[in-house]
């Protein structure tokens, strides 16, 4: 496993311990037939809380020593800190991957090393990208349920349209900008009718756009690197949209766009023919887009030819919060839900690809996606990663996205914009690090197993 450094804030304020009260207790709850009783949260709902609700009867169903209980939980990564400050955390949660690394330095997760080898659990079972997203600091802190790998999603027609061939989408940055001329057409009054592509769409990722430019915006360790040339690189391509088709004119595209999750959304309506995304499409495709949409997947194109397959791999974590009443039992759930069959079901329910190694040929023949083995494929590629693994990450994210938009609106140049973020979350991070030095090996040595 990488050792690597969160940046990260230590101390629960007492005025958040102090809201514990008004969260749901997490204490025993006895059943007449004397199983244990697990409560798991997670952040589900709709048809993925559906997905997993199914999986917990199956294991309800198959054993008569636990019990599951399982809820909706919004706003998990707050409430679960709460509950595991104040000593009254659930059994089982549901993260995202990116919150890993600030439960983890916060010591408000069980290390589930040992519990994952007495059960056989070894890395060699996990997609190396997807092993990358449970770990921190050497040590394992959760199991997956559902993954996702990002690509390059275009629509075939408006490559008909603009005579480019629909079978093949670009594989550089320089030819994504090729295509995004041909493509991009202004109606009588000036204003852009359809648009190739814009990294503002839907600015997801902004973030994250320096991986495609050969770098980061951070070592992996002990620094903020924004100013790097892959960061400027990409601050650059942003500034290159308004001089190239105007910062008016993208700004009204943009405002004319529609809600991500309706037929407004310009890439389901064909005023966007490129956008970066991952293998939720397909249900949003189902549900919004026109019955004839013809669509495709592929990596996302980045500056090097030979880096092709750069893609950002998340998934979704169960972790057992440091505090649990029952880890052991809470485990054997987990355990159950990493069989194969089992990720499988779940994974088919909501639409994504196992993170087992080995996935047997019927997931991909019966699975509704019948692009699902492309997002696989992506989350194999060497050029996979996570996020920037930045315990600070949604404040980081902001001002980032911020400094993206600033370039847009040609109110900062690109390095204006990334010395800006460099200044203030630089100085957030080095305060974090020192911080993380002093607790770094009690923190780690805290095993708080059974």
């Amino acid at each position: 496993m990488s050792k690597r450094f969160s940046a990260i804030s230590f101390r629960v304020p007492v005025i958040l311990v102090a809201l514990l009260v008004l969260l749901s207790g997490c204490g025993e709850n006895p059943r007449e037939d004397g199983r244990v009783v697990i409560q798991y949260w997670d952040k589900w709902t709709g048809s993925e809380h559906q997905a997993m609700q199914d999986l917990v009867d199956d294991f309800n169903a198959s054993q008569n020593e636990i019990y599951v209980e399982f809820l909706s939980i919004s706003f998990i990564s707050r409430k679960l800190m709460l509950a595991a400050a104040g000593g009254n955390p659930p059994d089982l949660a549901g993260l995202w991957s990116m919150n890993v690394p600030i439960f983890a330095a916060n010591g408000a997760l069980t290390q589930l090393d040992d519990l994952a080898a007495s059960h056989d659990i070894h890395e060699s079972d996990y997609l190396p990208a997807i092993w990358s997203e449970l770990t921190e600091f050497d040590r394992l802190w959760g199991l997956p349920s559902t993954p996702g790998a990002t690509g390059l999603h275009w629509n075939k027609d408006l490559f008909r349209e603009a005579g480019l061939d629909p079978e093949k989408p670009p594989r550089t940055i320089a030819e994504l900008e090729a295509f995004n001329e041909h493509i991009t057409r202004f109606d009588d009054d000036g204003d852009i009718e359809v648009l190739g592509h814009l990294p503002q769409e839907p600015g997801w990722w902004l973030p994250n756009w320096a991986y495609w430019f050969g770098g980061d915006v951070w070592n992996r360790k002990d620094a903020i690197t924004v100013e790097s040339d892959a960061s400027i690189a990409a601050l650059e391509w942003m500034a290159s949209y308004p001089e190239r088709f105007g910062a008016d004119e993208l700004l009204r595209f943009r405002q004319a766009s529609g809600n991500f999750a309706s037929a407004e959304n310009p890439f389901f309506n064909g005023r966007i023919a490129m956008v970066h995304q991952g293998p939720w499409m397909h249900n949003f495709i189902e549900k919004f887009a026109p019955k004839s949409f013809d669509w495709g997947v592929a990596p996302f194109p980045s500056t090097d030819p030979d880096r092709y397959g750069v893609a950002i791999v998340e998934t979704d974590v169960i972790v057992i919060p440091r505090g649990a009443k029952h880890p052991q039992e809470a485990f054997k759930f987990l355990s159950w839900l990493q069989r194969p069959e089992n990720l499988e079901k779940l994974c088919a329910k909501q639409l994504k690809f196992s993170p087992l190694v080995e996935t047997s040929e019927s997931f991909y023949e019966n699975h509704p996606n019948p692009k699902i083995k492309i997002y696989r494929e992506l989350a194999e590629s060497p050029y996979a990663s996570g996020r920037s693994r930045l315990t600070n990450i949604m404040d980081f994210n902001r001002d980032m996205v911020n400094a993206f938009d600033q370039v847009a609106l040609q109110n900062l140049t690109p390095e204006e914009a990334a010395a800006a973020v460099q200044r203030r979350q630089g100085k957030l991070f080095d305060q974090s690090y020192r911080r993380w030095l002093k607790v770094r090996d009690a923190r780690l040595e805290d095993k708080t197993q059974p």
